[in-house]
């Protein structure tokens, strides 16, 4: 817990030196998700982290609110937090990673609760939150043009894209293949992370970063070098998904793979 609470932070602090020092109509600049901006991206982060709380602390609240959640709650969310001043919503923001980080602390690792998907253990909510800050903090950095360095947090990313597979099949309607996949993916270090039996025929190779690009839907796989060995793993990569809720659209391709 101690490590990935760690690595929430420090991905949330990575994504607050990219917005702090921006002009007030830089926050209007729209980002690589349809009707959102900056401002919208760091709303949906702030209302999602208030979620995440109210989930540990009041659990059949958050189910309540759930079950009465329309359609378009994300996008109007992040409308109305993105609607105020910037220096106020960057506050919010804070204060909620604060609050947040500290509410997690206090949880055993292994006690469950409630999400939009499955219950998680604190954890996996945790490694959640960081998933999200990081995949939403591309789509900033997209938006103001900033290559990011990728990072050894990304583990936490990919860990739930390879958890997820099963999850990314069904939100389709698909049935999940039944093996266990071989991924083997180079990190940000250069060093091999693997998950999943090493005989397996069914594979996914490539890079970390590209892993976590395609999972978080940040980037079409044409524009992606993720390779697949068998049928049911080149499936994987048209459909891989580490978030709950709808699919969506996705990104077009940029124009050919990486």
């Amino acid at each position: 817990m101690c490590e990935v609470l760690d690595d929430l932070r420090d991905e949330g602090e990575e994504l607050d030196r990219l917005v702090a020092g921006l002009p007030e109509w830089e926050w209007r600049r729209a980002t690589p998700a349809p009707g959102w901006t900056i401002g919208h991206q760091i709303a949906h982060l702030a209302w999602s982290d208030r979620q995440a709380v109210l989930a540990v602390t009041a659990p059949g609240t958050f189910l309540r609110e759930a079950e009465r959640a329309r359609p378009a709650l994300v996008d109007d969310t992040a409308a109305e937090g993105a609607a105020g001043p910037p220096a106020d919503l960057l506050r919010r923001w804070r204060d909620g990673r604060a609050v947040l980080r500290g509410t997690l602390a206090e949880q055993p690792p292994g006690a469950r609760h409630p999400w939009f998907g499955p219950p998680m253990a604190t954890a996996s909510v945790a490694t959640a939150r960081l998933m999200e800050t990081w995949a939403h903090g591309q789509d900033v950095a997209d938006a103001l043009g900033v290559v990011r360095e990728p990072t050894a947090r990304l583990r936490h990313v990919v860990r739930i894209a390879v958890r997820t597979r099963d999850f990314a099949f069904r939100v389709r309607g698909l049935p999940p293949p039944a093996p266990e996949f071989r991924v083997e993916l180079t990190a940000p270090d250069g060093a091999l992370w693997t998950y999943g039996p090493d005989d397996s025929p069914q594979r996914v190779i490539g890079t970390a970063l590209d892993l976590c690009l395609l999972a978080t839907r940040r980037r079409h796989r044409d524009d992606l070098a993720l390779r697949a060995q068998g049928p049911d793993a080149d499936r994987w990569l048209d459909v891989a998904q580490a978030f709950a809720g709808p699919p969506g659209a996705g990104r077009t391709p940029r124009g050919g793979a990486a």
